[in-house]
């Protein structure tokens, strides 16, 4: 069968950063960019140029990609030719080969927002495309809150996207820009405008996720004929985000009718990337990623019950809709008081750790999982705390270091400002073979600002470790959770550290007391000692 091309938009850098507390700086804006196009995107959306200083020192300094990067702007402005536009003129001045411009398609913003009559729309719209086209330039054209403006007044709508097609517009972008618009209103409506004469080799889709729909309706447009995919990583945008690039990309390599009907830039081996790219974009916002995303989070292919690990190790197809490796994922057995058998062997496994069924540790392991998790322990997500207590278990848990006391103040004073500040200070004790080493840590960052106690104690824990130093200085904490797991005056605090080192792996560890810097040490302690043993040439089969 002779498959079409699907053309895929990513609007990450731009409608992506209208994302409540997302500022992209202009080397984030080039990392992430370069990213995209190592995924395969067809287009890259850089900014707006002559917005904000950011993105015109984007588009001063573009980088070489495969993808075409767009330039981002708006029709002209009523009272004005579209050769006198200062802002359009802004646009264009970027250099791109393809500037996207947004313009109304609701009679109602057109009336109410701009203040103009339907036919000056109209006007500003095939003057303005007709400008761009006339540089030489490919022209996108964002049909903005076009469902909602379909709905009002349909004449009016299509009238709009004529306009700009007759002007010489490459593409015709259907928005749901409220993103109020259902699956079913989707395809009808494309349905529509496709049986009214505009191809829909020349139609786009962009999708709000106000109803959590953003990728349904995208899916459903591209039923109806569309061929241009809008969307941002991870799903960023302005209130409830974008249709998502991260679930839609491998949806439509690795799902039929999709797969079998249509070809996009994204190969299969790119699309191994596709969770590490959506881990890079957490990293550079310092969000915390999603474990329920699609595709890409760290519960995706995770199998917590017992029976569906036993099934899982027989034919993984049994609740697994794909292979997780086909999009950088792995597939993940929490332990934890639901577990059995199958769920320990499987995990021990993934450790390095070959253990017989018949081995009396099995049930062991198990009853110790239970008795500390009904203290307040959790090791469904904290895998590298459970890999501790399995190797304790077997007799298997390499001895590299022992704290034998720790100490941690917190002093709230004036600087020199006069401002009131706080100053934690951590003093760590360990022992390393036979000799002690005592080692000293302040809390403050580069900038001067505290950290608080943890980061103090991480600090003085990570200063000497004498033999073993060069393996833990490339270890970064990069998630900090608190859940007091009991109420009132008897509150237990449960933490978990999320680690990180330089080849990319990536371990959680968990602590529990009622004192939560104790409970804090604890998972910074078992982090290091998980990372020594990867690092170690420690027998994994034994001790």
């Amino acid at each position: 069968m002779t498959t079409e091309k699907l053309y895929i938009y990513d609007t990450t850098l731009r409608d992506g950063q209208q994302t409540q507390g997302v500022q992209f700086s202009t080397d984030e804006k080039v990392m992430i960019a370069r990213a995209l196009d190592d995924l395969g995107v067809d287009y890259i959306e850089g900014g707006w140029p002559g917005a904000n200083p950011t993105d015109n020192a984007f588009f001063a300094a573009l980088p070489k990609t495969k993808a075409t990067i767009t330039a981002f702007g708006m029709t002209k402005r009523a009272g004005r030719s579209a050769e006198n536009d200062d802002v359009l003129a802004a646009v264009l001045n970027a250099g791109t080969s393809s500037v996207c411009l947004v313009g109304k398609t609701h009679d109602f913003h057109v009336e109410t927002a701009l203040g103009i009559s339907l036919a000056e729309n109209i006007d500003a719209i095939r003057l303005s495309i007709a400008h761009i086209v006339a540089q030489g330039r490919e022209a996108i054209f964002d049909a903005e809150h076009f469902f909602d403006g379909y709905k009002s007044n349909p004449a009016f709508a299509l009238e709009s996207l004529k306009a700009a097609l007759g002007a010489g517009a490459r593409w015709l972008v259907l928005c749901d820009t409220n993103g109020g618009a259902l699956p079913r209103e989707i395809y009808e409506i494309v349905s529509e405008v496709i049986a009214s004469g505009i191809p829909g080799k020349n139609l786009g889709i962009h999708t709000h996720n106000d109803t959590e729909n953003a990728v349904a309706n995208t899916l459903m447009a591209v039923d109806a004929g569309v061929r241009h995919i809008q969307g941002t990583l991870n799903g960023l945008g302005e209130r409830c985000g974008n249709a998502n690039l991260t679930s839609l990309i491998p949806t439509l390599l690795l799902k039929e009718p999709y797969a079998g009907r249509f070809e996009t830039g994204v190969s299969p081996h790119s699309l191994t990337g596709l969770t590490r790219l959506s881990g890079l974009l957490d990293d550079i916002l310092n969000r915390v990623p999603a474990r329920q995303a699609a595709y890409v989070g760290g519960s995706a292919f995770a199998h917590k019950a017992g029976l569906h690990a036993s099934a899982i190790l027989k034919d993984p197809t049994t609740y697994e809709h794909v292979d997780p490796s086909v999009v950088g994922n792995a597939r993940l057995i929490p332990m934890s008081n639901q577990a059995g058998q199958s769920n320990l062997r499987k995990r021990l496994k993934e450790a390095g750790l070959s253990v017989a069924k018949d081995n009396p540790a099995l049930g062991r392991i198990l009853e110790v999982i239970k008795q500390r998790e009904a203290l307040g322990y959790s090791y469904d997500t904290a895998q590298a705390s459970f890999e501790l207590l399995a190797r304790k278990e077997l007799d298997q848990l390499p001895r590299f270091f022992e704290v034998k006391r720790y100490r941690v103040s917190v002093e709230r004073r004036k600087n020199k400002y006069n401002e009131m500040v706080s100053l934690s200070e951590a003093v760590v004790v360990v022992k390393v073979g036979d000799e002690k080493k005592l080692s000293v840590s302040e809390s403050l960052d580069e900038t001067g600002s505290d950290r608080g106690p943890v980061n103090a104690l991480a600090k003085a824990l990570a200063k000497d470790l004498g033999a073993y130093q060069s393996m833990i200085d490339d270890v970064r904490l990069v998630d900090f959770k608190v859940r007091i797991t009991q109420g009132g005056t008897e509150a237990v605090t449960r933490v978990v550290i999320d680690s990180e080192d330089s080849q990319g792996r990536r371990w959680a560890t968990v602590g529990v007391s009622a004192n939560i810097v104790d409970a804090s040490f604890e998972a910074l302690i078992e982090a290091f000692q998980w990372k020594l043993i990867r690092d170690t040439a420690f027998d994994h089969a034994g001790a």
